[in-house]
């Protein structure tokens, strides 16, 4: 029996062939494996059409429901907003007397006789803590809706200037004011949207996406 030798350029040539239907191989099968590791699919992922990060304050769910800035259910309205359309006997009721002047309420009074905690109505950035002579110690809240909250005639605060807080967070703690003196242990309580000075009564549980 002849034994028949392959010429080395034949022999090379497979050895060529072979490599490269290897590689070819090889790489399908990771194309294939890549495809099914990092194919996003519509339940997988929720896409995001606005910026992540917001300079001026925590971006807000608008399905986030606008809380009361209290949880005590004791606390009720001491005196209420001045409605510049409402009717003459809510505006009488509103006005605040004060060194022989009426003012016109910017804000809602909340009183209760026990001390009680005064919670962010919506995630925001703390933008000012201050202490005023009138209105006792003040806290503002920056939300990213064009909304600010004004807490007021606080006995104490427990945040700080740039604070980022969560809806419901304690701000700080209920307690006097000169301005208010015979109302006793309250909340002053202001909430301004787009610029201008709302009734929070109006406002409270709504959705941003309903403002």
């Amino acid at each position: 029996m002849v034994k028949r030798k392959l010429k080395k350029p034949v022999i090379y040539a497979l050895y060529g062939i072979a490599g490269v239907i290897l590689i070819t191989c090889i790489y399908v099968v990771e194309k294939a494996l890549s495809d099914a590791m990092f194919k996003p699919t519509n339940d997988d992922f929720e896409y995001v059409t606005k910026p992540i990060i917001d300079d001026d304050a925590p971006v807000i769910n608008v399905k986030a429901v606008i809380l009361r800035p209290y949880n005590n259910n004791k606390v009720e309205i001491k005196k209420g907003f001045y409605d510049h359309e409402g009717e003459s006997k809510e505006q009488e009721k509103s006005l605040i007397l004060f060194e022989n002047t009426y003012l016109q309420n910017t804000g809602v009074i909340y009183g209760c006789n026990d001390t009680f905690d005064v919670v962010s109505i919506l995630d925001g950035t703390v933008i000012d803590v201050k202490e005023d002579n009138l209105l006792g110690k003040i806290v503002e809240v920056k939300h990213s809706n064009d909304m600010i909250s004004i807490y007021q005639s606080l006995s104490e605060v427990l945040v700080k200037k740039d604070d980022i807080i969560k809806q419901g967070d304690v701000i700080g703690k209920s307690g006097t004011s000169n301005m208010f003196r015979d109302i006793g242990n309250h909340l002053y309580f202001e909430l301004i949207y787009k610029g201008k000075n709302v009734n929070p009564e109006e406002y409270y549980d709504k959705k941003i996406e309903e403002l």
